[in-house]
C-alpha cells in the first residue's frame, strides 16, 4: 500500500511539473505572440483609414471603431493589454487620426496617446474681402460652424470688438487646425496675427509718411494689395500712392470703385461708375478710403510703410499683371492709349 501511495505521489508530482512546464511554455508562447502582434503592421483594404475619437470615448469604443474600419488582427485582449501597458486608456486625445499602411498597433496607440491628430489647413488668401473669408470658412466641414446667421457686426462683437468694421483685420496666411475647432477661434487667430504684423511693420516705418496711424497703414496696404498683379511692384505702387497723398492728388484707384459699388458692380467699370460718389470712390473723394477694402498680406503692409522712392504718379495695367508707371499725365495718357485702347503708340517719359 505504501508503495502505491508513493507511486501516486510521484505521478501527481510529475503531473504538476508537466502542467507547470506547459503553463510556462504556454505563457512564453502567448508573450511572444503578443509581442508579434504589437510590432506587426495592421492590415486593411483602403489606402488609409481615418479614426475619429470624440469626447467621452472609451478605449473599448475606439477598438470597436477600429474593427468597423476593417482592422481584424489581434484579439481584443491583446489590444486592451497593450493600451493598458502604454497607459493609453487614460490618455486618449480627442481628434482625427489617419491610419496608414505599415503602422503597427504599438505605433497606432502611441499616436492616440500623444494626440498626433490630423491637421487641417485653411488658407486666407491675400486680397480677400471679409465676405469672401466668411464664405470660405462656411465651407470648411471640419470646423464647428457657429457663425451662420450672424451679421458682420455680431461676429466682431463675439471677437470682443463691437462696432469695429471687419474689413482688412485678418492676416492672410495658412492656418492649421484640428476637427471640431470653432470657426470663431480660427478668426480670432487671424485677427491676432494681423494685429501683431501691423504693430511690427508700423514700428519699422519710414519717417515722413503722409499717414498717421497703423489703421491708415492698413487701409493703404489694402489698396496696394488690390492693385498688385506681380509681387515686385508692391513697393512701387505704394510709392505712387504716397506721393499722391503728399501732393493732395486723389488716388483714383479702380478697386475702390468696385468695393464702394458692392452688389451693384456689373463686372466692368463704366464711366457712370467713376462718377458715382460713394465713401470709397477715390475718383470723387480725397485721401484714403474710410476702411480697408480687402485683407492685405504682410508684403503689402511692409510696402505701405516703406514705399519705393521715385517720381512716378500714375500707373496703368499692361494686361499681363504688370503695370507701366509714368511720371507725367502726358506719358500716362499715351500708356492708356497703348495698353487699354490698343493703339500703336510709343510711350515716352
Amino acid at each position: 500500500m505504501s508503495s502505491l501511495l508513493r507511486l501516486i505521489r510521484r505521478l501527481l508530482l510529475w503531473s504538476m511539473l508537466l502542467l507547470a512546464l506547459f503553463a510556462v511554455a504556454g505563457g512564453w508562447w502567448l508573450w511572444q505572440d503578443y509581442q508579434r502582434f504589437a510590432e506587426t503592421p495592421v492590415e486593411f483594404g483602403a489606402e488609409e483609414l481615418m479614426l475619429e475619437i470624440k469626447p467621452g470615448d472609451s478605449f473599448r469604443r475606439v477598438l470597436r471603431e477600429l474593427r468597423r474600419l476593417g482592422i481584424r488582427q489581434g484579439h481584443d485582449l491583446y489590444w486592451e493589454a497593450l493600451a493598458f501597458d502604454m497607459e493609453v486608456t487614460s490618455r486618449l486625445k480627442v481628434g482625427e487620426y489617419n491610419i496608414t499602411h505599415g503602422i503597427t498597433p504599438r505605433r497606432l496607440l502611441y499616436k492616440l496617446e500623444q494626440g498626433l491628430v490630423v491637421q487641417h489647413r485653411f488658407t486666407l488668401v491675400e486680397g480677400w474681402t471679409f465676405r469672401q473669408l466668411r464664405e470660405a470658412l462656411a465651407k470648411e466641414t471640419a470646423l464647428a460652424q457657429t457663425l451662420a446667421g450672424l451679421g458682420d457686426g455680431e461676429v466682431m462683437a463675439r471677437l470682443g470688438e463691437p462696432g469695429q468694421h471687419p474689413e482688412g483685420l485678418f492676416l492672410p496666411e495658412t492656418y492649421l487646425y484640428t476637427r471640431g475647432v470653432e470657426d470663431i477661434a480660427l478668426l480670432r487667430r487671424a485677427r491676432e496675427a494681423m494685429r501683431r504684423a501691423l504693430e511690427e511693420v508700423w514700428a519699422a516705418r519710414q519717417e515722413g509718411l503722409p499717414i498717421d496711424t497703423p489703421y491708415q497703414a492698413l487701409i493703404l496696404a489694402s489698396l496696394i494689395e488690390k492693385e498688385t498683379g506681380v509681387p515686385h511692384e508692391r513697393d512701387e505702387i505704394a510709392g505712387v500712392f504716397v506721393r499722391r497723398l503728399r501732393l493732395g492728388m486723389r488716388l483714383q484707384t479702380d478697386p475702390t470703385i468696385i468695393y464702394g459699388l458692392g452688389d451693384a458692380y456689373t463686372g466692368r467699370i463704366r464711366t457712370v461708375d467713376l462718377r458715382t460718389d460713394t465713401p470709397y470712390n477715390t475718383y470723387t473723394r480725397d485721401g484714403l478710403t474710410p476702411t480697408p477694402i480687402a485683407m492685405p498680406g504682410r508684403a503689402a503692409l511692409e510696402a505701405a510703410v516703406n514705399p519705393k522712392p521715385g517720381e512716378t504718379l500714375y500707373f496703368v495695367s499692361k494686361g499681363d499683371g504688370s503695370h507701366h508707371f509714368s511720371r507725367s499725365l502726358r506719358e500716362h495718357n499715351r500708356a492708356v492709349d497703348r495698353y487699354i485702347r490698343g493703339r500703336n503708340v510709343e510711350v515716352r517719359p
